[in-house]
């Protein structure tokens, strides 16, 4: 006679997406993604204000004051990050918050979730926008090849130098490749761009996506070179296929 499995549920590491941009998280969240938020107690969270906005946002029933936070940021020293999963030990569901998109992509939350994996507990990735997916997406640029490369170098050379190895990279393997910029700074890093790079290669950029100002264009760079745009101050990524 079979013996009957053991159903006791394993503590869990959710990794709950948030919005990208301004708005009712259930405006892109599945619902599902709610009601497991509306049952944890203990987070991880990249900021802890963006954090208690955001599940209040989803549900204002919640209790913020019953909530248990720990911030994990690019500046939490590696040796503090093992101690955050300690909850799950003492049989407690975590739910790791980013500041936009999906936690461990181009996030700190990455660290803790290697320590999970380490130490071979449950870790559940929950559906949300990602910009580095949507971008690509609405870019035309292939889908199949692609690397997101996160911030080029400040230094002027260096980001020209990464620049040419990239336009290489698109012509040798057809890689779609992908960055960001701070916001500020976008204006200005497209007018690099267009005076950098080859005028038939093309660049995608993609504006406060999901959001009320969305913009997703792709242009051979000649003709950003005599655009007028202005994302000054607006979350934006870049592609160059």
């Amino acid at each position: 006679m079979s013996q009957p499995e053991n159903t006791t549920r394993k503590p869990t590491l959710y990794l709950f997406p948030v919005p990208l941009s301004e708005g009712a998280p259930a405006s892109v969240l599945p619902a599902g993604n709610i009601e497991i938020i509306r049952n944890v107690k203990y987070f991880v969270v990249e900021n802890l204000r963006s954090a208690r906005r955001f599940l209040k946002a989803c549900d204002r029933s919640i209790d913020i004051n019953e909530l248990h936070f720990t911030e994990l940021s690019e500046h939490t020293p590696v040796q503090d990050v093992a101690a955050m999963l300690q909850p799950m030990a003492e049989g407690h569901d975590i739910g790791v918050i980013s500041e936009a998109g999906c936690p461990a992509v181009a996030d700190p939350g990455a660290d803790l979730v290697a320590v999970a994996q380490q130490r071979g507990l449950e870790v559940c990735p929950l559906v949300g926008p990602s910009s580095i997916l949507m971008s690509l997406m609405g870019s035309g640029f292939n889908g199949q090849s692609f690397a997101f490369n996160g911030y080029l170098p400040v230094d002027s050379a260096a980001r020209t130098a990464r620049l040419k190895e990239l336009e290489r990279r698109i012509r040798r393997e057809h890689q779609t490749q992908i960055f960001i910029e701070t916001p500020y700074r976008n204006n200005r890093l497209i007018e690099e761009l267009a005076r950098v790079l080859p005028q038939d290669l093309r660049l995608c950029v993609a504006s406060d996506i999901t959001g009320p100002r969305q913009s997703i264009v792709t242009l051979p760079i000649a003709k950003w070179r005599n655009r007028k745009y202005d994302y000054n101050k607006i979350p934006t990524i870049f592609l160059l296929g």
